[in-house]
């Protein structure tokens, strides 16, 4: 399998031109990430950042350019150069399109709602392709239901197409369905070149990573009920998983013996899948998302990024961390100052 040069350890910048829920404001922007951030971000050791970014930060619903909230894009572009980090621009919602939000999904059946992401890309090619040496395009995080297996097939290529016809050189990153699970790189069919690279997020097991989280409509919300120990046996988190997903997640934990604790092992398995489909396509693999939530004990969280980690040096698989500052998850948060120094050593 091909690798993913310059991108091997990084960062996501979430909450930053992203999911901002009331804070699309220009006041946000400036303050939440700065350049100071990027200075930290190169001393950790890491080589680059995914910046995800929603199409109302740059684009009108009409399909026009906003070149107030470009202008951010062209400073974190800057920010990059200047301390040696590359970049990944990753559409986080398109219009017409949220991931966290079920009702939101117009995007897969509305031709001019596909017009205008096409439209969006191809104005950042425009823009960025001369950056191409440190910069790549990833094309829409996390589509989700099963259903858009079909549409996002149809609209990743013809978006590809359309870039490719502007420019040959510039690295496009995409990924398949149920939030870039493993299983969607397993239904995505999309023209793929020397500078395509599949990629796909990894936050298991759920029961552990998420703990407590808000956003996960059948997570406990007593800590009593949620709170998760890593490492813990295969049948503890088989059975805990089956109570609060039900088999699909279960069966993740079908390979090991009952009273095995899980280790780099249990990753090794997981993301085998996504080797192999990378390796038949002869593309670059990309974990663009993995983590664990700031309710975890830090000790623990360690414990999971330590075999995480082992599992993806292994198969030579590039990765970013979800993420920078808070969104439940900032990995510079006072939380984890007790384990930073040995936690940037798995990043």
């Amino acid at each position: 399998m091909r690798k993913f040069e310059g991108y091997e350890k990084g960062v996501n910048l979430g909450g930053w031109l992203s999911q901002c829920g009331q804070n699309y404001t220009k006041e946000h922007y400036d303050t939440f990430i700065t350049e100071k951030d990027f200075e930290t971000i190169r001393s950790w050791g890491l080589d680059h950042v995914r910046v995800p970014f929603d199409a109302e930060v740059i684009q009108e619903e009409n399909g026009a350019m906003k070149e107030d909230g470009l202008a951010y894009l062209d400073r974190c572009m800057e920010w990059c150069w200047k301390y040696g980090l590359n970049m990944i621009l990753d559409l986080h919602k398109a219009h017409g399109y949220v991931f966290d939000d079920e009702n939101n999904c117009q995007f897969f059946y509305r031709k001019e709602l596909q017009d205008i992401f096409v439209d969006l890309w191809l104005e950042l090619t425009e823009r960025y392709g001369k950056n191409r040496d440190f910069v790549c395009f990833e094309l829409l995080n996390e589509v989700t239901s099963k259903e858009f297996t079909d549409p996002w097939n149809r609209i990743a290529t013809r978006t590809i197409k359309a870039i490719r016809e502007k420019d040959r050189d510039i690295r496009i990153v995409v990924g398949g369905i149920f939030n870039d699970s493993i299983y969607g790189l397993t239904l995505l069919d999309v023209p793929v070149d020397e500078n395509t690279v599949f990629t796909f997020h990894c936050y298991s097991p759920l029961v552990f990573t998420h703990q407590g989280a808000h956003w996960v409509k059948t997570m406990p919300r007593d800590p009593k009920e949620y709170r998760f120990r890593y490492p813990d046996t295969y049948r503890i988190y088989r059975e805990r998983s089956q109570e609060l997903f039900g088999g699909d997640f279960a069966g993740e934990f079908a390979h090991g013996a009952d009273e095995k604790l899980l280790d780099s092992e249990y990753f090794e398995k997981i993301i085998v899948t996504a080797v192999d489909i990378a390796e038949k396509n002869n593309v670059p693999l990309y974990c663009g998302e993995y983590g664990v939530i700031d309710l975890a004990e830090p000790g623990e969280l360690l414990s999971w990024y330590r075999d995480m980690n082992s599992a993806l040096v292994k198969y030579g698989i590039a990765r970013a961390a979800w993420s920078f500052r808070e969104m439940n998850f900032g990995l510079e948060g006072k939380w984890l100052d007790g384990v930073r120094d040995e936690l940037l050593k798995y990043l």
